[in-house]
């Protein structure tokens, strides 16, 4: 008979590729993230500038004006003419403008809001100042929407919504490893934390006089919180291990840099001026601007937008149950170990997700993770069997975990899939149980056995 040979550095090569692919599973998600801080970060954030800043401009001078800043600063600025000073005023007050001018020879005015950002204020500052010295005269500026007296850099907006954007995220992803509870008590818990982080930054931000007295910012920075925390626990089953990535680039990545709190929106680039007005964080920032500093403008127009993201991650939540029911009436109809896929687990770099593992019975506490699969082994006049092993396997016949039964004949394990699994109990010693049991999430099973002695050739009890 021929004898087989590998080829030389065969397993070498299975070797190098299986390491390949194990690295780019595991560190996908920081590489992801690295390109993704330099992108969305680095390259709006990096030497701002000024877009189609709308000015009013008071009087017939505003077409000369547009000419010579387009000359200057092309693309920087959108001059519109208004009749006079009052106009040009209220354009600002009212939000229809960003900035206002009024030519004189002698004491040119600009009315500028600093609720609108600090470094935009700077840069009209300068500009209108050279225009002014260009006529002779002296600029005088009006800050129609002064911050908070806490505010000095009118960023602390931005800070005070940033507080409640991420933990809403991660939020998300610490409530996965609660195996015991359903998708209705952690949807009810991601809404009591909205509740305590919108009440919390409010008083905080107020303590600091960074914020003016308006009550009326908890709810809306409570609406906030629910369109980040239920879309993102919508988006669980749908893109599951890939969750991470999708949840922190919509509400990190891309939402930061859009929203117009750190750097004006009329300072980064043009794609992220397109998102400001669909992503829930420019529109709280938005809408809260309005809210303290411009007597109520568009207010509502900015929470309707953050409650159309509520109502879509209410729907993916009800979309995933859906799906999930679906699946569990298919299992348990056709009971074919073949006609159910098994659903990986949730992976997040950040967080170390539950895995099916054996754990002590009636040990747990806060931190730890509560079993989804507990049982007692007895023998045949019901006293405990301590050292019993308990393998669990899925729907495709791979071993999950193994337990040992403590000397109370007890076992418990947790990170159980949501599907049917095998529980097969063994001892040298006594013939081996088996059951099929449906684990779910949230609904804790148990699963007792009673093992009997095998019998040798004579018919007596092994080990008697």
């Amino acid at each position: 008979m021929a004898e087989h040979k590998a080829e030389p550095g065969s397993g070498g090569a299975s070797s190098l590729g299986a390491t390949v692919r194990t690295l780019a599973q595991t560190l996908w998600f920081p590489a992801f993230f690295f390109t993704g801080f330099l992108v969305c970060y680095l390259l709006p954030f990096h030497n701002p500038t000024p877009h189609h800043v709308d000015v009013a401009v008071a009087g017939p001078a505003a077409e000369q004006l547009d000419q010579a800043l387009e000359k200057q600063s092309p693309g920087a600025f959108d001059i519109h003419q208004v009749a006079d000073a009052d106009a040009a005023r209220d354009a600002v007050t009212s939000r229809d403008m960003t900035a206002g001018y009024v030519p004189d020879p002698k004491t040119p005015q600009l009315f500028v809001a600093k609720a609108d950002g600090y470094s935009l204020e700077s840069v009209l500052q300068k500009t209108f100042t050279a225009v002014a010295q260009q006529s002779g005269g002296k600029l005088q500026m009006h800050d129609v929407a002064p911050t908070a007296p806490g505010d000095g850099m009118g960023t602390g907006l931005f800070y005070v919504v940033l507080s409640c954007t991420i933990p809403s995220y991660v939020s998300v992803m610490m409530l996965l490893r609660a195996t015991t509870f359903g998708r209705r008590k952690k949807v009810l818990t991601l809404v009591a934390i909205g509740v305590v982080e919108s009440v919390v930054a409010f008083f905080v931000a107020r303590s600091m006089d960074v914020i003016p007295n308006e009550p009326l910012a908890i709810p809306l920075v409570f609406l906030m919180t629910q369109a980040v925390a239920l879309t993102s626990f919508g988006l669980v089953p749908f893109f599951k291990s890939f969750f991470p990535g999708v949840a922190m680039g919509l509400f990190v990545l891309l939402s930061m840099p859009s929203s117009g709190g750190a750097i004006p929106v009329q300072m980064v680039p043009g794609f992220f001026r397109a998102l400001h007005p669909i992503m829930p964080m420019g529109n709280l920032i938005e809408g809260l601007r309005g809210l303290f500093y411009f007597d109520g403008k568009d207010v509502w127009r900015h929470a309707l937008v953050i409650a159309v993201w509520v109502v879509a991650g209410l729907a993916l939540i009800a979309l995933g149950a859906w799906k999930d029911r679906r699946a569990e009436r298919k299992e348990a109809a056709e009971r074919e170990e073949a006609a159910a896929v098994e659903e990986p687990p949730v992976e997040d770099p950040s967080f170390e997700l539950p895995q099916p593992s054996a754990v002590a019975p009636h040990s747990h506490r806060l931190g730890r993770q509560e079993p989804t699969l507990t049982g007692r082994v007895t023998d045949e006049r019901g006293d405990p069997l301590p050292g019993v092993a308990l393998t669990v396997t899925g729907t495709h016949g791979r071993e999950l975990m193994r337990a040992i039964t403590d000397e109370n004949g007890e076992y418990a394990a947790t990170g159980l899939p949501d599907h049917f699994v095998n529980v097969i109990a063994s001892s040298p010693e006594r013939l081996a149980a088996v059951a099929r049991v449906m684990a779910r999430d949230g609904h804790p099973v148990r699963q007792d056995f009673r093992l009997t002695p095998r019998r040798t050739a004579a018919g007596a009890p092994a080990g008697r």
